[in-house]
């Protein structure tokens, strides 16, 4: 790396450091409350650009806020009904724009074939894993992984899913998401280990909910294996 490149980076790091702490947790919920939740869940779920924000930290969080709201640096508890209502309330709303904007403007979306986000690639997948697993089971665990959650719903739309199917089983695993994770923190908000290692937990949940993807991909890459073995 040469002094420019080296220079550039000391410039960069520390917009890309501020802009981590900006969209963490902690610093979500103490300026913006369970309006956070809100806002963050519609544009994970709704809007494409919303695939780096950290829904499922920001839900355990949120949750263990219901408890301990002073150890995160909130002024007092969250009301957990709120927290509640607000996450879901945001995840559901969320995910039906979503779909009617891959209903609507899927087609202009996936036009080009070479595009760097919105590939046609993506709906093929998407409509492949539909008829796999089937539509509910497809909706339904998007919910629980990152970056899935948010191209789902308007590749649900692109590919022309039922409406009434896809809001039945986008509201089931929107409500499963939100209020379980939320409840998890809650409940487990009181443990001593929780409480002095709040970073951890929310490392696990990131982890955990990122489990069905990498099942799915090591599933995939051995079935691809095992045809070209029997080619």
């Amino acid at each position: 790396m040469n002094l420019s490149h080296r220079l550039a980076w000391r410039v960069v790091q520390p917009d890309h450091l501020a802009l981590l702490g900006s969209i963490s947790p902690q610093n979500l919920l103490s300026t913006l409350g369970v309006l956070a939740l809100l806002i963050v869940m519609f544009a994970e779920t709704g809007l494409l650009v919303g695939f780096f924000l950290p829904g499922d930290s920001l839900l355990f969080v949120a949750g263990y806020a219901t408890v301990a709201g002073d150890k995160l640096g909130l002024n007092e508890s969250l009301p957990l009904g709120w927290v509640i209502a607000a996450a879901a309330t945001g995840a559901l709303v969320g995910a039906e724009v979503g779909y009617y904007i891959g209903l609507h403007g899927g087609p202009a979306l996936f036009r080009k074939r070479d595009a760097r986000f919105f590939k046609r690639d993506y709906v093929d997948r998407t409509e492949d894993a539909l008829h796999r697993f089937g539509p509910a089971r497809a909706v339904v665990v998007a919910r629980f992984v990152p970056i899935l959650r948010t191209f789902m719903n308007p590749m649900a739309g692109v590919v022309r899913m039922p409406v009434w199917q896809f809001t039945v089983w986008q509201v089931l695993g929107g409500l499963l998401w939100t209020v379980g994770l939320i409840l998890l923190g809650h409940f487990i908000g009181h443990v001593k280990p929780v409480r002095e290692h709040i970073e951890l937990m929310v490392l696990a949940v990131v982890v955990i909910s990122l489990l069905p993807l990498l099942l799915h991909i090591v599933r995939e890459r051995r079935r691809i294996r095992s045809g070209r073995a029997g080619s």
